[in-house]
């Protein structure tokens, strides 16, 4: 492999060396050269050690613009760049760039993604009807009904992926029979299936529960009944993981990358839940009333949360850039985000106003799965779940820890800091004061204000 650009290029032999430290694939190595050399190709063959951040992160916005390169290849791009700066050249700003968000960046939303498929999800071609009789209907057809009736009682994408799923495996524990032509004790067998031979949880098997009285019910049209020799679940409700204050400063300082420091930070600053938080807009930031606005969170609700005064300066860069990032795509003729229909149709220019772009969007335009229009979304979740990982084995936190547990940590913390329950309820958006009393459990779990008898005197 010869370096074409001569000078100009990076020393070849270290960067392959750098690669493979990486474990880059041998076949990809070829690739991730023609990515760097196209690299200084573009900036008229430039030296690359003169290139800084300002170019790197310019050529993968343009690079970015190209909806109809695969996601791999962006991901290739980052990464070779990535290598080049960080481990050949060891440039001094390579360390505080926000490669993550790049790499991030690659991965675009599924077709059944909850961002595009929970508005997005039209009842036509689906069979809105109402029961109908074995007899007339087809075994396939159960699911389509399933999902007509849930979608016009306007439940989430989430619950109609669950209940769907829920299905799926009702029918394949009794092989492939038509749920029609099954009754309660073919119901209550599976209930207890999962209790005895699957161990799930108490909540696993209640959800399983509604999602086949929702389908007896709603769908086939015929009442279940009382379910005699049901058999509970054992499996306990898990009391969630806390981090200490201490131990949720040492993660978030672990965060390295902007703005995923700022998203983990709003996570444990606000107690939003992880898509609420990436779905964010520019206009639900409120520095008037230091205030944030999440709009349509679990169960279709809205609500108020508080603006960490710590982040104010960050959020303001955010916007400055997304909405730099936003004009440079109407200059290129894009600049539109998604919107639910609906909403779409009674403000046809909202998708390309500034204040409805997303606080997080991603670094890539990319074909919208379901209506193939041409829009910049938020920046995808898992990326956001991967550096809360990476930033807790780096601090040595030995905790089973997601994106969640940040949000048991806002309440918890909350709570220990005296605020009421009621007030820690309607922060995080719950429906019933039972479901805020677990961290209640969680403050009291291991006997505090008990003191050890090891320890007495």
């Amino acid at each position: 492999m010869s370096a074409t650009n001569g000078a100009n290029g990076p020393d070849w032999d270290a960067f392959l060396d750098a690669c493979r430290k990486r474990r880059v694939r041998e076949l990809s190595l070829r690739w991730y050269v023609i990515r760097i050399e196209r690299y200084i190709a573009g900036h008229s063959g430039e030296p690359v050690a003169r290139l800084g951040p300002a170019e790197v992160r310019e050529y993968l916005e343009t690079a970015g613009r190209d909806y109809s390169s695969p996601d791999w290849k962006f991901r290739q791009l980052a990464h070779a760049l990535q290598i080049l700066y960080c481990d050949v050249l060891r440039a001094p700003w390579s360390g505080a760039f926000d490669w993550q968000y790049w790499l991030d960046s690659a991965r675009g939303l599924e077709p059944d993604h909850p961002t595009v498929a929970r508005h997005n999800h039209p009842l036509r071609a689906l069979d809105v009807s109402g029961a109908r009789d074995a007899a007339e209907s087809p075994p396939g057809d159960i699911e389509r009904e399933l999902i007509a009736k849930i979608r016009l009682k306007n439940y989430s994408i989430r619950t109609e992926q669950t209940y769907v799923g829920w299905l799926q495996r009702f029918i394949s524990f009794h092989d492939g029979r038509d749920p029609r032509a099954l009754g309660p004790e073919e119901l209550g067998a599976y209930i207890n299936h999962l209790a005895l031979d699957r161990e799930v949880s108490v909540s696993t098997q209640g959800q399983a529960l509604s999602a086949l009285v929702f389908l007896y019910t709603q769908v086939i049209g015929r009442p279940v009944g009382n379910l005699e020799g049901l058999v509970a679940a054992r499996k306990p409700r898990r009391l969630p993981v806390v981090l200490t204050r201490e131990e949720t400063r040492v993660l978030l300082n672990a965060i390295g990358d902007q703005p995923l420091a700022l998203f983990v930070g709003l996570l444990y600053g606000t107690g939003m839940r992880l898509l609420e938080c990436a779905r964010l807009r520019i206009k639900d930031v409120d520095f008037g009333y230091a205030q944030i606005v999440v709009r349509d969170g679990k169960g279709q609700k809205d609500r108020v949360v508080p603006m960490p005064r710590r982040y104010g300066a960050a959020l303001r860069s955010q916007i400055e850039s997304a909405l730099e990032l936003h004009a440079t795509d109407l200059a290129h003729g894009h600049g539109e985000v998604f919107l639910p229909e609906a909403l779409a149709r009674k403000y046809p220019s909202a998708p390309r106003e500034p204040g409805w772009q997303y606080l997080f969007p991603s670094g890539r335009l990319s074909v919208d799965p379901r209506s193939g229009r041409i829009r910049r979304h938020h920046l995808h979740e898992s990326g956001v779940q991967k550096a809360i990982r990476r930033a807790a084995l780096t601090s040595g936190i030995h905790k089973r820890i997601s994106s969640h547990t940040l949000r048991h940590c806002f309440a918890t913390h909350l709570l220990e800091s005296g605020y009421d329950i009621r007030t820690v309820q309607e922060l995080l958006g719950h429906a019933d004061v039972s479901t805020t009393m677990i961290y209640t459990h969680v403050l009291n779990r291991g006997g505090r204000g008990v003191v050890s008898p090891v320890d007495l005197g």
